[in-house]
């Protein structure tokens, strides 16, 4: 055989194996990652206790919450590569595309899986256990919980709380209630808009991907989103005043309030919201507002606590 025939075939196979292990790491959305920040805010509302230590914890708290996020998603575009094919977005994922094996996936998963409990379990049991009620319980989402219309919304909004009291138990900070709830409404409200968007892209053929939106219409999300985004603002407006931090908190109210307005004129105007880690990096002014936001609250925490 030619020698500059087996280099290029040697070459295409690298090329080939480099193409499918790029397809593989979509497949654990890294980009959704960005939800797992939430496990720093403990962190952050403790900038006055924090040092080097408490850092290191919450970084490895990220990643391993990064890692069984990453195998619930894999576990759920496995369930869901059949109707996913038939959503206008979700057909471009590397299972429902045909990218990639759908076994050799879900094996992928269960190995990160496993890998990320056992470190959690070295590092702090608690922590693993909440890990594994996490993954538990988005299990369940997947297989049954994701049809029953209202609760699929309070599981899917319960991830981020999951995520702010995992942050909590890393560095062994007592979240407050006012801090959970608060986190517990926003979830809610970016839960609900997901929901909304999956409809306003579907309404013609909604059953056809997902049933439970079957069981929803534009006016009842929009009177879901209604509540929660008044009991969103009103919580934390309360929580500044009553968390046990400095009042000067108070001044923060003026960011939630701007991203909370312009989440909804994207909803409304604009038809976006349905997924929330990719507004943050496309709407500069969502950026910037979370930016500002984090960098004045630990200003204010670091010099007026």
């Amino acid at each position: 055989m030619n020698i500059s025939n087996v280099n290029a075939e040697t070459k295409r196979k690298r090329v080939f194996s480099f193409s499918q292990a790029l397809m593989y790491f979509e497949q654990l959305r890294p980009r959704q990652w960005t939800k797992n920040i939430l496990v720093f805010a403990a962190l952050i509302f403790s900038i006055k206790k924090s040092n080097v230590d408490m850092l290191f914890h919450s970084i490895i708290g990220f990643f391993l919450f990064c890692f069984v996020s990453s195998s619930v998603y894999v576990l759920n575009d496995f369930v869901d590569r059949e109707a996913d094919r038939q959503h206008p977005e979700k057909c471009k994922r590397p299972m429902a595309s045909g990218a990639i094996n759908p076994y050799g996936a879900l094996f992928m998963g269960t190995v990160l899986l496993v890998f990320s409990l056992a470190a959690a379990f070295t590092f702090s049991p608690l922590f693993a256990v909440l890990l594994l009620v996490y993954f538990a319980l988005n299990v369940a989402y997947s297989f049954k919980l994701k049809h029953v219309v209202i609760l699929d919304i309070l599981i899917i909004a319960s991830g981020f709380v999951f995520r702010a009291i995992g942050g909590g138990l890393v560095i062994n900070v007592q979240l407050t209630p006012w801090f959970l709830i608060c986190t517990l409404l926003l979830s809610l409200f970016l839960a609900i808009s997901k929901r909304r968007h999956e409809l306003y892209l579907l309404q013609s053929n909604k059953g056809s991907h997902r049933k439970v939106l079957d069981s929803y219409s534009l006016d009842l999300l929009n009177q879901f989103n209604s509540i929660v985004t008044t009991a969103t603002i009103m919580s934390y407006a309360l929580f500044t005043f009553t968390s046990g931090h400095t009042i000067q908190l108070m001044w923060t109210l003026v960011f939630v309030l701007y991203g909370v307005f312009r989440y909804l004129y994207l909803i409304h105007m604009e038809g976006k919201g349905g997924k929330p880690e990719k507004v943050l990096f496309q709407d500069r002014h969502i950026l910037v507002t979370v930016l500002l936001y984090g960098f004045s609250v630990v200003l204010i925490l670091f010099y007026f606590e």
